[in-house]
């Protein structure tokens, strides 16, 4: 598809890290032709759609690179997502396509609530309902189709905050070898080039895992992919394939740091020179310790599914902003109070982003983008988040609006309590949320997932409480804390936070805490 991988036709394109499984760029060519020629044969035309409901799997590449030179929009879906939730999305992405893996078991069941698909391909095991994929497409020949056009991602939001909805882009008058402008950006940022080797171990299905891994390819790269992300692995990992570019969220970067001192330096990590990490705010303790590790190689950025704005920011940058995302690259963001006033900098507010006309729109939904526009400027844009800039215009970010906790008319923001017990010995992991309170209206409950072999109690609840009082002071710190085997976090790394906290307002017992109140 691109002339400079065509040429390298013996190259890996694709490592499965937990299997050894790899596709070359001849394999992927010759694979995601036949897959093309399937879809057309079966009436898919450009700006229609297909979805995929797959784990970690090479197939992944086959069909991303069908959909891409076929003019298609493809939608990946939450492979931890039910059978009706995923048949929601298949649904209201209009999908015709569905390629589905046997490793899943909902996969069955998604095939049957989704009759409007005309095409059911099983990847990885057989499904009832579905053609075998490989013998599916062996039947197509492996060369292009005779008019080629330039497809595009059209993703789902992760529905932390609410249902997932869908992110609609026009489709390009492109051809596929000129590539997406948008992905080849991505690419130039953060020197993505033909002998890189990436580490992606995170779900393919998310919008940043796929935009990343589309951007190696595009430079004849060679991408190498985890099942599930699991610390010591990644490491090895590394050493073991000469990784130079990786991306990562915080909750990898915690888990990573909670090694045995002994193991994080048994790797070699020397060919690593970009580490890329985003989607949540990372703490600054765990930032500082990272580069500590890795050097001045760890790059982040902040922008959305949506493509609401870019900022960008190096570690040299951090050092002397710590805690910032970095400074817009393009259009500013704009800092506004719920009146749409703008805020002067260091004054928290909601982040708006300039997005041009046209550039996307919420799927069936145009009281969506209505409601996120400013009140001023339609082509203002908010998805939620709150934050502020300073005086130089580096942004920095405090919470999702929707977290924000409102006790006794004083605003607290659950990410910064979070963010101090990140790195606490005996907490595996910690959501902060805003539960009843008949008096102040709402108080601060820490939900809290033990380390490893520290067993839940009050005397630990006590501890906690103190420990976020003595860090942030009596007015921050949690008035209760309940302990949990697990937090729903998805495998992105974004926590379920809407679901966690909807069991507390849905049934008042469960406010006063199980183990401890300050």
């Amino acid at each position: 598809m691109y002339p400079h991988t065509l040429t390298h036709l013996d190259k890996i394109a694709a490592i499965r890290a937990a299997t050894g499984e790899t596709l070359t760029y001849g394999e992927l060519e010759a694979r995601s032709n036949r897959l093309a020629q399937l879809l057309h044969a079966r009436g898919l035309r450009p700006g229609d759609h297909v979805a995929v409901f797959l784990d970690n799997q090479l197939t992944y590449f086959e069909a991303l690179w069908a959909a891409i030179r076929s003019g298609l929009y493809f939608t990946p879906i939450n492979r931890y997502l039910s059978a009706p939730e995923a048949a929601y999305i298949v649904d209201d992405c209009d999908a015709t396509a569905l390629i589905a893996t046997g490793a899943l078991e909902q996969s069955a069941e998604l095939g049957r609530l989704s009759p409007r698909c005309v095409v059911k391909l099983a990847a990885g095991g057989a499904v009832d309902g579905f053609e075998d994929y490989k013998a599916a497409i062996a039947g197509y020949p492996a060369t292009p189709l005779t008019e080629e056009r330039l497809g595009s991602f059209m993703m789902y939001s992760s529905g932390t905050t609410g249902r997932p909805k869908g992110v609609r882009r026009p489709l390009l008058d492109r051809t596929p070898s000129e590539g997406n402008p948008g992905i080849t950006t991505v690419g130039t940022l953060f020197g993505f080039e033909p002998s890189m080797v990436y580490l992606s171990p995170a779900p393919l299905y998310h919008a940043a895992p796929s935009t990343y891994v589309t951007a190696t390819l595009e430079q004849g790269g060679t991408v190498v992919v985890m099942d599930k992300f699991d610390a010591e692995a990644a490491l090895r990992l590394i050493e073991t394939h000469g990784v130079t570019h990786s991306q990562w969220v915080p909750t990898m970067f915690i888990r990573m740091l909670k090694l045995d001192p002994e193991i994080r330096a048994r790797y070699d990590l020397s060919t690593h020179r970009c580490a890329v990490h985003a989607a949540a705010p990372c703490p600054i303790d765990v930032k500082r310790q990272m580069i500590d590790w890795w050097g001045p190689i760890v790059e982040e950025y902040y922008s959305s599914t949506e493509g609401a704005g870019f900022a960008r920011i190096r570690s040299e940058e951090w050092l002397t902003h710590p805690g910032s995302v970095g400074r817009a690259q393009g259009a500013p963001f704009h800092i506004c109070n719920e009146d749409g006033d703008e805020l002067p900098p260091g004054e928290p507010g909601l982040i708006y982003a300039e997005v041009p006309a046209g550039a996307f729109a919420y799927h069936k939904d145009t009281e969506k983008f209505a409601g996120a526009t400013h009140p001023h400027h339609p082509q203002w844009l908010c998805i939620g988040d709150v934050g502020y800039l300073d005086a130089e215009g580096y942004l920095y970010l405090t919470d999702r609006k929707a977290f924000m906790i409102i006790s006794g008319g004083v605003n607290i923001y659950p990410q910064q309590i979070e963010d101090a017990l990140a790195l606490h010995p005996k907490v595996g992991d910690v959501a902060v949320i805003g539960v009843p309170n008949a008096e102040l209206g709402e108080e601060v409950k820490a939900v809290v997932e033990p380390a490893a072999g520290v067993e839940p109690s009050p005397e630990l609840a006590q501890e906690i409480i103190d420990f976020v009082r003595e860090k942030l002071g009596r007015q921050l710190a949690p008035r209760s804390v309940d302990f949990t085997d697990a937090l729903p976090r998805l495998p992105t790394g974004k926590l379920y936070k809407k679901g966690l906290r909807d069991r507390y307002w849905a049934d008042a017992s469960l406010t006063t805490g199980l183990a401890a109140r300050s």
